[in-house]
């Protein structure tokens, strides 16, 4: 039983022991290649063996990496090494550091590198005063500038940190990229050496030939200029601004689009669009937008407001064409209507209203198979109004707020002053039924006429005053003469429920109720390399990839918290 005791004590015992010598691995000594000239010199550096160089370089070797200089101190037992004078690092066949000085422990693997430290890695070149290299953790970093330099940028910063095996630098403090197509300045950015891919976090600044992108965190393909924002994003593009949660921008394709809660501003115009997506296309100098769209027409205390499931703006800055389709609605001060689509041309200052059109003067209501609005191209005030075919207008009665007085004729003319309509015209089968009252406001009768053409004389969206031209025929019926159904005109619906009050209620429920998608990589840190992987093989294999989902929607995309 004893026996059976100590080999069990004995098989514990080899056990630890060997999974110690596992675990406990010494750090392996500095290698002596090539010593040449051999000094000592205990007062300044004792224990140090000190070599210095004769027909070549003096050489140490440690664990895969190679090292020349013109004089080396090395302390053995502390497995140190001070190499002085033209000093050489090689690891592998891909990277090479170059300096004046470079202080090495073994132990842990640590390179510390001064004067003019040139780092090479495959088509990447790291220069600056002062560099550490951790071979252990593959990471070399700079704390006082640094200039990396590859195939298609040169970046600067203050402070630097380089991943070998993931070729990914993490730029922090006064970041600048400098290509010949633009110029990138950020707050931190990693860099991507491979792809060229940049993801800037804090205050960034994208300047092109053709194009400014500010945003607060996002991501940049340098090497095409294209990339995204999704932080107090703003790009300013072919003479407009794009504003939004997220923002997605393209050269190549002269392509920008936005994600909630996005302002797009017409520098020239002073026109501006919101909506929760919207997208900008430079080649046919055009804007789509939808959800919650609104097309916003800035004037001195009376803009006008165009709504429409979907809004397109194209044409050139003199010659913009707004189209509102379906459900599509205005309002401005003492205006509004709506109908199934808009077509407002800057260059003839028309606006259209097309199918089942409707407009509200103040408390005016006005229907016809076709309105026309124009405007003053000089003032861009409106300037007159036209109602084609099937024209009414019909109004609640001020006073009794029960009756309503109605004209109708095959065609309506009407003239704005000042942004007022003042007089309207209608022509042809024209019929009126009116409430008169004295000037105690008690009812006179109800005046009920068929003549050739009525004017209308406006007074603060009231009826002032009544013309009829041509053999009018009527009367003026008192009340009780009237019966309830001789007081409505044929064709007559009343859609006072209808009218839109207030710049908000061009809006539908739906409208109002619209879940926004939820944009990745704000609040919620990812793993950035994982990402720059994915990318890196959706941009190899197009037939897996057709869509390019990842390039291009920014919805999509993941952009990993600021490092601390």
């Amino acid at each position: 039983m004893l026996r059976g005791l100590l080999f069990k004590l004995f098989l514990v015992f080899f056990s630890f022991s060997v999974y110690s010598q596992e675990n406990t691995e010494e750090p392996k000594q500095i290698n002596i290649v090539y010593g040449a000239n051999f000094t000592k010199n205990e007062k300044e550096y004792p224990g140090a063996s000190i070599f210095s160089k004769d027909e070549r370089q003096v050489q140490f070797e440690h664990q895969g990496a190679d090292l020349w200089c013109d004089i080396a101190i090395f302390f053995q037992k502390e497995n140190r090494l001070e190499a002085r004078g033209n000093v050489l690092l090689k690891q592998g066949d891909s990277v090479e550091m170059v300096s004046e000085r470079i202080d090495y422990k073994g132990d842990i693997k640590l390179a510390k590198a001064w004067g003019n430290v040139v780092l090479t890695n495959y088509d990447m070149t790291l220069r600056t005063d002062t560099l550490r290299m951790d071979r252990e953790k593959q990471e070399a970093y700079y704390q006082d500038n640094g200039t990396v330099i590859d195939s298609a940028n040169t970046l600067t910063s203050k402070i630097g940190r380089y991943f070998m095996e993931l070729k990914k630098y993490q730029f922090l403090d006064s970041v600048h990229i400098k290509n010949p197509e633009y110029i990138l300045d950020s707050e931190q950015l990693d860099y991507y050496t491979t792809s060229k891919n940049a993801y800037m976090y804090g205050p960034s600044t994208i300047v092109g030939e053709t194009y400014t992108i500010y945003c607060e965190r996002g991501f940049y393909d340098t090497k095409v200029e294209s990339g995204y924002g999704i932080k107090n994003t703003r790009i300013d593009y072919n003479n407009r601004i794009v504003e939004g949660d997220s923002v997605y921008f393209n050269k190549a394709r002269e392509f920008a689009s936005a994600t909630n809660n996005i302002t797009v501003t017409d520098t020239i115009n002073k026109g501006i669009i919101r909506a929760h997506y919207a997208e900008v296309h430079k080649a046919k100098d055009s804007v789509f937008a939808t959800k919650r769209a609104v097309s916003i027409s800035v004037q001195e205390l009376d803009s006008l407001y165009v709504h429409g499931d979907t809004l397109m703006i194209t044409g050139k800055p003199e010659a913009r064409i707004l189209r509102a389709f379906r459900n599509a609605k205005f309002f401005k001060k003492d205006l509004s209507g709506k109908c199934d689509s808009i077509h407002s041309e800057e260059l003839s200052g028309i606006t259209q209203l097309i199918k089942n059109p409707i407009i509200w003067n103040g408390p005016n209501q006005m229907t016809g198979d076709s309105i026309h609005l124009k405007s003053n191209l000089e003032t861009e005030k409106l300037d007159s109004l036209k109602v084609l075919n099937n024209a009414f207008v019909i109004s609640l009665d001020s006073v009794s707020m029960e009756g309503y007085n109605q004209a109708k004729g095959k065609d309506l003319f009407g003239k704005f002053i000042e942004n007022e309509l003042k007089l309207i015209d209608l022509i042809k089968n024209t019929e009126v039924i009116y409430y008169m009252y004295n000037d105690d406001d008690e009812l006179i009768g109800i005046d009920k006429t068929i003549c050739s053409s009525i004017r209308i004389t406006m007074e603060n969206n009231d009826i002032e005053d009544l013309t009829f031209f041509t053999n009018p025929d009527g009367d003026i019926f008192p009340e009780k003469d009237l019966p309830e159904n001789s007081r409505i005109l044929k064709g007559f619906v009343w859609r006072g429920d209808e009218r839109i009050l207030t710049k908000n209620g061009i809006f539908d429920e739906d409208d109002n109720n619209i879940e926004l998608v939820a944009i990745r990589g704000i609040d919620n840190p990812i793993d950035i390399d994982a990402e720059e992987k994915e990318r890196s093989q959706n941009e190899s294999d197009p037939i897996n990839n057709i869509s390019n989902n990842k390039a291009t929607d920014p919805k999509k995309q993941k952009i990993p918290q600021k490092v601390k």
